[in-house]
This record gives C-alpha cells, structure tokens and sequence, in this order.
C-alpha cells in the first residue's frame, strides 16, 4: 500500500488537491504523491504558500487565494477536478484577526461558530468539502516514513526520568482535552509551559527563561484526533529553538506527529545533544 493512511477505497488516478499552508510539509507530501504516479493540484495562499511550490504547479493546476475566501477555494476545487483533498502546511494563526479576508461562505461560516479554534474552524471546512462531493483525507497521508517512532529516536547529553515523562504526557494529553494546545514543558513534577494559540515554538522560547535544566517538552494529539487537520508537526525550527531554550529533551506521540524530514531531524538532534523519544499511549 502506498500509505496506511489512505482509505480503502482510494483511487491512485483520482486527482488529489493539496491545500497548502506554510513550511516544507505541503511540498513534502506533493513530492510523495508525484513520486507514486499519483495526480496532484494544489490550492495555495497569498503570503503563505511557498512560492516555489505554487512555480511547481503549471497554471491549469493550481489557484492562489487568500487566507478566508472559502467559496472560492470551493470554487477551484471543482474547478481542477479534484476527487480528493488534504490539508498540509499550518496557516499564520494571526490571520484570525488580522489579514484575514472572508468571503460570504466564510463570513457565513464563522458566525454559526460558537467556539473558533482550529478543530471548529477547519471541521465547518471540512465539512464544505464534502458537501461538493470531495472526501477529504488523512493529514498524515503519504508521510509514513516521516512519523515519530516509538522508543528512543535520538539518545543526546540528557534523558527524562520516567515519573517526569508520565507527568508531562498526562499534563499535554489534559490541555489537548481542553483544546488549549497540544504541547508542554515540564521539570521535576512542575509545568514551565503550556501551548496555547501563540503555538509550539513561542511556548518553548518562553519556557527557556526559567534557564533550568532537565526541562522536557512533550508535544501530543487531542484525544478523538480528527487526523485530517491539526496533526502536530516538529520540525527543523523547533529543534532549533529547543537549543537555544535549553530544553535538551522532547517527547513526541509516536505515529501521530510529524517529523520533516526525519532523517536530517534525528541527525541534527544528535549533533545538539538532544534527545527525542517517541512515546505509545
């Protein structure tokens, strides 16, 4: 099988739409799906999309829109004869107050939300989707190879003790029920941080001005995951802002969070001595 995230039923000639945010992970999976024969399009964003990835794209392929024009994303779906689509690449939280531009179905859309957050947000997306006879698929499709492994990835100078895994596993799992974030830093039984909307790497930067050590983050999945958007992804700038924190330990839910680019993840985690466990719940 070409990936384990596929459904069943999938169709490797049906056209698949990639509706692509931020960062290399949209490119990632376009790269993937050209690589198995599989015919892709893309929808990208005004000053989010990577403008290379957009160039990879020949006109009749793609559209660029703007964050918040929903009826016309719709519009382009139909109109590049997608059978499926899949969301990759987060979008600037920001937008949600500023530079945001909604459209009619949008507008529409966020006043019959009575809670705005992504699993509302994206979930009335979704939902528009398959409305226009779209099935929209896994976020972890075609990444099989780039997922966190269970055990020891990365063995650097530290390793977290079990009580202080269990601890920040059980604190993450807690705010990811409350839909605050899906990340935490923890030390000896205490939490330095919580994720909420400034995301991951402003969660850890600031966890770093304890200037402690043998501080852990913890990065999980909500429980009842919708894995068709919202999947937590670590990659090369966060490991980054790992060192520069001093946090030289993270934990990742194996299988549901993406690495990018695993391989020169695991490399350039052990060349900063930091360690990273893939932990099964």
């Amino acid at each position: 099988m070409i990936s384990r995230f596929l459904p069943e039923n999938f169709d490797p000639a049906g056209p698949v739409a990639v509706i692509a945010g931020q960062g290399i992970y949209p490119g990632m999976m376009v790269e993937e799906m050209r690589q198995h024969g599989i015919p892709v399009k893309l929808i990208g964003f005004q000053e989010e999309t990577d403008e290379q990835l957009i160039e990879a794209f020949s006109p009749s392929e793609r559209a660029v829109i703007k964050v918040g024009q929903l009826g016309k994303m719709l519009k382009h779906l139909k109109r590049l004869e997608a059978r499926y689509a899949v969301m990759a690449g987060r979008i600037a939280p920001r937008r949600l107050f500023r530079g945001l531009h909604p459209d009619l179905k949008a507008v529409a859309i966020l006043a019959s939300l009575k809670e705005r957050n992504a699993e509302t947000i994206f979930g009335a997306i979704a939902a528009e989707i398959r409305n226009i006879d779209i099935e929209q698929l896994d976020a972890r499709v075609f990444l099989d190879d780039h997922l966190a492994s269970a055990g020891t990835m990365v063995e650097g100078n530290r390793r977290p003790d079990a009580h202080d895994l269990e601890h920040g596993i059980r604190i993450a799992k807690e705010i990811a029920r409350l839909d605050i974030g899906q990340g935490v830093v923890v030390r000896k039984g205490t939490v330095l941080a919580v994720e909420a909307f400034e995301g991951t790497d402003a969660m850890l930067a600031r966890a770093g001005e304890f200037r402690t050590q043998e501080a852990l983050f913890v990065k999980t999945v909500k429980p009842n995951q919708d894995y068709r958007f919202d999947v937590p992804m670590f990659g090369l700038i966060t490991l980054e802002v790992l060192e520069k924190a001093g946090i030289l330990m993270a934990a990742l839910e194996a299988e549901n969070t993406i690495v990018l680019e695993k391989d020169k993840i695991l490399r350039d985690a052990k060349r900063r001595g930091i360690t990273l466990i893939g932990y099964e719940v």
